[in-house]
């Protein structure tokens, strides 16, 4: 008579633990098991730990509907934050966030313009006229373009838009970088009586340059803190309540200071009453600039510098 097939077990083979060397085998064994668990659950939750970090790190930077960044002219931080000649300034900086170890990049005005705006000086070393559009080297508002994203600046006393031209009664193109690159479009550069009412149709991120006067350059510190109320207040309260951001800075100190600016910012995305005392420079303001809008480029030497942080709202 032929016997049924067994079928194969699928459990594990049960284990004799009735001595109690086989006892303590089996305990030194459950032992290096939960170790071994153990260390993996550790391994797994460092990991996460990590990569939740990491994702931190990557979104530490906000992301603002809108960005104005405003730029003035030839004063240290001594001169403007704490100063009774400026409490408009000081009003962004008590509202919002204040950077107390911003730099410039070098001497003199024009050479700064570049480095904020492209990463670099493009070989500027003085306030001479250049020959506009002469580098193609990626910058801010090539990389907003490339990116599908809007760009322009804003020019007070620009004779009219797209203009060229070298000077004009309180207007300098030393403080316009933007027409020193063929692959930034003449026609983003706007008069400052284009800025919109409507804050809503601004580009993603614009420029706001003062002419000599407004811009503190030919003017006292009390002239340009009162243009900035008058002309951008508005937009300031507007940005607080619109997922926007203003940035107040300087191209350069009065070469007196160690070339230390002041640098503000704005709006709703900044911890009220927020400071950094890391240093900083025009470079780091570029990258956190492109970081906000979510660019995978990073011109010149942006590309090694560093977000902006500590001072952003949760």
């Amino acid at each position: 008579m032929l016997c049924p097939h067994r079928q194969p077990s699928i459990h594990s083979p049960e284990v004799d633990v009735s001595g109690s060397s086989a006892r303590s085998a089996y305990r030194r064994a459950r032992t290096a098991v939960a170790s071994a668990a153990a260390l993996a659950a550790a391994a797994v939750g460092l990991w996460t730990g990590l990569g939740g970090e990491s994702a931190h790190a990557a979104g530490a930077v906000p992301s603002p509907d809108h960005v104005v960044v405003v730029v003035f002219e030839n004063h240290a931080y001594s001169q403007v934050i704490g100063s009774s000649s400026a409490p408009y300034i000081n009003s962004l900086k008590t509202g919002g966030a204040n950077l107390t170890q911003s730099y410039a990049e070098t001497h003199p005005s024009q050479p700064n313009y570049f480095a904020l705006f492209s990463g670099s000086t493009q070989g500027i070393t003085d306030d001479s006229c250049y020959t506009p559009g002469f580098s193609s080297a990626p910058n801010l508002a090539s990389e907003l373009i490339a990116a599908g994203r809007t760009w322009a600046s804003y020019n007070e006393t620009l004779p009219s838009q797209g203009s060229t031209t070298c000077s004009s009664g309180d207007y300098a193109r030393k403080h316009n970088p933007w027409f020193g690159f063929s692959n930034v479009p003449t026609s983003t550069a706007k008069t400052f009586t284009q800025f919109p009412a409507d804050y809503t149709t601004l580009p993603q991120v614009s420029f706001v340059v003062p002419n000599l006067c407004s811009d503190m350059h030919d003017c006292s510190v009390s002239t340009g803190d009162t243009w900035l109320k008058n002309n951008l207040g508005a937009y300031a309260t507007w940005a607080k309540t619109h997922n926007s951001l203003l940035v107040v800075t300087f191209d350069e100190d009065n070469r007196l200071s160690g070339n230390r600016i002041p640098t503000v910012l704005y709006g709703q995305p900044v911890t009220p009453g927020s400071s950094s005392a890391t240093t900083y420079n025009h470079y780091d303001l570029l990258r956190t600039l492109e970081d906000s809008q979510g660019l995978s480029t990073h011109a010149g030497n942006a590309a090694s510098a560093k977000d902006i942080s500590g001072i952003w709202a949760s």
